[in-house]
């Protein structure tokens, strides 16, 4: 049982991202300090600007620090793995998929069927009203990564969420990411499949989506 809480339909954007940016240059390519990043933070970017034909793609190469502080900044933050999985499943539990036990080309994209990103809402939702909670883009969560973690499926309390969103610059261990990714296979995009990375580490297909706690 979880608390109830808000969150995005789909991944943030690049247009999405770069409003941000705009409001809040320090965290712009130039400005963003060294270990905040891995040296390849909006690595697709050229110019302070994302690819002209992918507005509607999720945003990649960014550091959880720079997700905590996207969220941060819309008075959000990133989803707990527990409520992470919990949206994406969709209502629908004991299976593999927010939809079924199977996927396909014409579910989610993954296993580098398309061999990139595609645009945010252009596959099914699921139950929810939720796009891309499998493939696309790995999503970054709030939690730090724990082996076990599955095993007892705990989630962190009020209190604790609350303190990693103050103190998230003084983070440094690793972080659960959900979902898969375009490039993933099917078992990584499985909704009970978690993978981990540094908070500074960015990639192609790391992005991620916002939740807001209910007042």
């Amino acid at each position: 049982f979880l608390d109830g809480f808000f969150i995005d339909i789909c991944p943030v954007t690049n247009e999405q991202y770069m409003n941000f940016l705009n409001a809040d240059p320090q965290w712009s390519k130039k400005m963003l300090p060294k270990r905040l990043h891995d040296g390849n933070y909006l690595q697709s970017w050229f110019g302070g600007k994302f690819p002209p034909d992918k507005a509607d793609h999720p945003v990649v190469y960014v550091s959880w620090y720079a997700a905590m502080a996207y969220a941060d900044w819309l008075g959000k933050r990133l989803p707990t793995a527990a409520e992470w999985e919990m949206a994406a499943r969709g209502g629908i539990h004991g299976r593999k998929y927010p939809w079924g036990d199977h996927i396909t080309a014409d579910n989610a994209n993954y296993n580098m069927h398309i061999g990139k990103t595609t645009p945010v809402t252009k596959y099914t939702p699921n139950e929810y009203g939720l796009y891309d909670t499998v493939g696309n883009v790995w999503e970054w969560c709030l939690n730090e990564y724990d082996e076990n973690y599955t095993q007892h499926f705990p989630d962190l309390l009020l209190d604790a969420k609350i303190e990693i969103v103050i103190d998230y610059l003084n983070v440094y261990t690793s972080r659960v990411v959900r979902g898969g990714s375009w490039a993933s296979n099917e078992r990584a995009t499985q909704v009970d499949y978690s993978g981990w990375a540094a908070p500074n580490f960015t990639h192609y297909n790391y992005g991620f989506r916002c939740v807001k706690d209910i007042e």
